[in-house]
């Protein structure tokens, strides 16, 4: 079964909450939090997910604040983690499909808990496109281990 890390801050914690009830029987979920809806530094949470992650504890992260960018941006300072903010289905699709990233944030302040839950499972099932956007992404990955 698909592993799934799974994180917010105090804005996104009522769509964690929901998505690990609603996905939880095709999906095994580690939370990694946060734990109640009282106001905390998304980064920790961010970082903590992506950290599952890249691990290879999980095969994929999905992360939740108001707008999904500061989530986002946390998660991609940690080695290994290509995450982006899945704002339409196209690009849940496109996220992985192009990119082979591993991680997806949302912005509940943005985005329904129904188009929420459609683009989880958009980015999860789409494969990644290999060819030449392998050359991309691997462009990126040396790029990061030289640095």
């Amino acid at each position: 079964m698909i592993k799934i890390a799974i994180g917010s801050d105090h804005g996104g914690f009522d769509y964690k909450e929901k998505i690990k009830k609603e996905l939880g029987k095709q999906y095994v979920f580690i939370d990694c939090g946060c734990y109640k809806k009282e106001s905390c530094n998304y980064a920790e949470y961010a970082i903590k997910t992506a950290e599952v992650v890249a691990s290879g504890e999980a095969d994929f992260g999905v992360l939740i604040c108001n707008s999904g960018e500061g989530v986002s941006i946390a998660a991609n300072k940690v080695k290994g983690i290509r995450c982006g903010i899945g704002y339409n289905d196209d690009v849940a699709s496109l996220l992985r499909e192009h990119n082979n990233a591993n991680m997806i944030a949302f912005g509940a302040h943005f985005m329904s808990y129904e188009e929420v839950i459609k683009r989880i499972e958009i980015f999860v099932n789409t494969k990644f496109a290999g060819e030449r956007h392998e050359i991309r992404v691997d462009f990126i990955k040396k790029y990061e281990n030289k640095n």
